[in-house]
């Protein structure tokens, strides 16, 4: 039993939470400009772009090939973004009218 006569007794207290003992003080908020801040964003993006410039081991054909691509994805999303749900609707009702009834789906029933 003399191996636990140095226990610490009591409730265990945590390092950083103050409790009851610190209710009292606050913690002083930091102020920063928020303009400041901006102009960290900005630079470290221009930054970056300047590294990606740098470290830009591509061919002409591929840059213009990825540029393309851009290019063609904003094309689909607009075009997608043009239609509201119910054009949409409509257009694929329309098609479905347009159609044999040879790909109908049959009426499946046990009792007829």
């Amino acid at each position: 039993m003399a191996d636990y006569e140095a226990v610490q007794r009591g409730p265990l207290r945590l390092k950083g939470s103050g409790g009851a003992l610190s209710a009292g003080k606050r913690k002083k908020k930091k102020a920063k400009d928020k303009a400041q801040v901006m102009e960290q964003i900005v630079s470290s993006k221009k930054q970056e772009e300047e590294k990606k410039r740098g470290l830009d081991k591509r061919t002409p054909a591929q840059v213009a090939y990825e540029k393309m691509q851009e290019k063609r994805q904003m094309e689909r999303i607009l075009k997608k973004a043009s239609k509201t749900h119910k054009q949409r609707v409509e257009d694929f009702n329309r098609h479905l009218d347009t159609l044999t009834e040879h790909y109908d789906i049959p009426k499946v029933s046990w009792t007829k």
